[in-house]
């Protein structure tokens, strides 16, 4: 554990320059949300000193803040060029929705447990952040109301493609969700084209659970 006078801002950069562009994230606007986005800020003050490490973290609720590799794969997979509405399930520790909140004209953000979208809410209000809307809900749902979205996060697992989301893509709209059982995943990038639905792998993962009437039942 770092000691309470940490040189965050040093620590960000080391975390994008070795965990992030070392790993091959090569999209300049997100390499420099991540670069800005204060990421210690959205874990609990006992975790701070662990904020720039090559893992995930608890945030309370039996929920994480991702890696920070895969925040930031997730985000590029999007190919966001900042006049986008994009909705985000699993509001989280509200790191994520931060970044995006970088890279696009709009965010969506639903989250399943009040405590934590009020939490998140709250430290995104501080950062002065104010192209977000928030809900409390069954993210596997989408947000109707407002598609179709030209880009779709999820930031927990599900055991299949839940497909209002689906239904709720733009033409040439791109969606990133972690699919699989309740160990283990594969990252799908699904994207809206002419043909149809194309589907890709950007890899194997964990996360937790995506919980709700289109994805794993409580």
């Amino acid at each position: 554990m770092w000691k309470r006078d940490v040189d965050y801002e040093k620590a960000r950069q080391k975390m994008v320059d070795v965990q992030i562009a070392g790993r091959g994230i090569k999209d300049s606007r997100v390499l420099r949300a991540m670069r800005k986005v204060p990421r210690h800020l959205f874990v609990e003050e006992s975790l701070r000193g662990q904020a720039y490490e090559d893992h995930p973290l608890p945030i309370g609720e039996k929920q994480t803040i991702s890696q920070p590799y895969i925040v930031a794969l997730m985000t590029e997979a999007l190919r966001l060029k900042g006049s986008e509405k994009v909705l985000e399930l699993g509001t989280g520790s509200g790191y994520q929705t931060a970044i995006l909140a970088e890279l696009c004209d709009r965010v969506y953000t639903i989250e399943r447990i009040p405590a934590l979208l009020y939490r998140a809410k709250e430290t995104l209000d501080k950062l002065g952040y104010k192209n977000i809307e928030y809900r409390v809900g069954d993210g596997t749902l989408g947000w109707p109301e407002e598609a179709p979205f030209d880009g779709i996060i999820v930031t927990a697992a599900a055991p299949k493609v839940p497909q209002p989301l689906v239904d709720q893509l733009a033409m040439g709209a791109r969606f990133v969700i972690p699919v699989g059982d309740r160990i283990t995943q594969d990252l799908l990038l699904i994207e809206r084209v002419p043909e149809g639905i194309r589907k890709t792998s950007l890899g194997g993962v964990r996360f937790v659970d995506l919980i709700g009437k289109w994805g794993w039942q409580e």
